[in-house]
């Protein structure tokens, strides 16, 4: 009589029909996989801060915005690009994972910002660049596609230091430091927009800011000297300014009270003057129609003012002969008749 073991020996089928047996099977399994691949390659999804470019058969097709897309499996080819702002400070570029941007003058870089102004003078100059891609495909088809943008930031690095190095040159230190930055800035946007449009390469310059306009480390001293000799020529000038701004409305004032017066002495003197005038004229017109009676009048109105002004008076008689008795010479003009 056998054993379990060889009865269940005896009734195992040999390995190669058990394979056999699972081999209808495996084009159900890769028909499956293939669905599978085949579903997930028919989507594609865009994030909300980036775009893509569609390939078919190599072949640029359209750019798509963020959202889920359909695309042809096999055939397309799906390349997103970023699209939200970054920013650069130059002239240093976008610092090594070990540098740290705001020590990079302290490591010995200061030369690299560095500038030679109009007036043959150097200025240590930085600013930022913001910018953006608004074109994906073009931007695809003029630079490697990689995630830190070296080989953009690399293009926009050198377009923007040979566009300031130019605008410095244009303008004085001076101007530079003081009342042109904002001049430098927007045509340094304007013109690096201008050579990037030339290269066609996708990327728009949204924003370029000035940053540190300083005289150099070496020279800073003597700078500061001559700096603070300008705030005391405005702090004088304020001053004066001030001053005179006090001193003009009050001299106006007096300009107009003196022709207010001017004016008051004049209007009241022409009313003199005509009422004299009428005056007059009144007399001579009473002088016309009665004149020994008008030449009696103004001869008694003549002594009468005269009167008016002597103390002492002595009447004397027209008809009298004899003056000198009734005088009393030694009562001093006392005696009056």
């Amino acid at each position: 009589m056998e054993s379990f073991d060889e009865y269940i020996r005896r009734r195992r089928p040999p390995p190669s029909e058990a394979w056999q047996r699972y081999l209808p099977l495996f084009p159900w399994i890769v028909g499956l996989m293939l669905a599978l691949w085949f579903l997930s390659d028919l989507t594609y999804t865009v994030k909300p801060y980036e775009q893509a470019v569609v390939l078919r058969f190599g072949k640029y097709h359209g750019t798509t915005m963020p959202g889920l897309h359909l695309k042809v499996p096999l055939a397309d080819q799906v390349m997103k690009v970023s699209v939200e702002e970054h920013g650069l400070r130059l002239p240093f570029g976008r610092p090594s994972r070990t540098e740290d941007p705001i020590n990079l003058r302290q490591i010995g870089l200061e030369d690299e910002t560095l500038m030679l102004t109009g007036d043959l003078n150097t200025a240590s100059v930085e600013w930022t660049v913001q910018w953006k891609v608004t074109d994906p495909a073009r931007f695809l088809f003029r630079f490697p596609l990689d995630e830190d943008n070296r080989f953009a930031e690399g293009l926009l690095t050198t377009v923007a230091r040979t566009v300031m190095n130019r605008l410095v040159g244009n303008y004085s230190f001076d101007e530079v430091i003081g009342p042109k930055r904002s001049d430098i800035a927007f045509e340094a946007r304007r013109d690096a927009q201008r050579i990037l449009d030339a290269y066609t390469c996708g990327i728009t310059v949204t924003a370029l800011q000035m940053q540190r306009v300083i005289p150099p480390d070496r020279v800073k001293p003597a700078f500061d000297h001559v700096n603070a000799a300008i705030q005391q020529k405005q702090k004088l000038e304020n001053d004066a300014e001030a001053t005179r701004n006090k001193l003009i409305p009050e001299a106006r004032a007096n300009r107009d009270k003196m022709v207010r017066e001017a004016e008051g002495y004049s209007s009241r003197r022409r009313a003199e003057a005509n009422g004299e005038i009428e005056a007059l004229l009144a007399k001579y017109h009473a002088y016309q129609r009665a004149p020994e009676v008008t030449r009696q009048r103004l001869y008694l109105e003549a002594m009468q003012e005269v009167f008016q002004g002597v103390k002492d008076k002595t009447i004397l008689d027209a008809d009298l002969k004899q003056l000198l008795p009734l005088l009393n010479l030694d009562s001093k003009g006392e005696s009056s008749r």
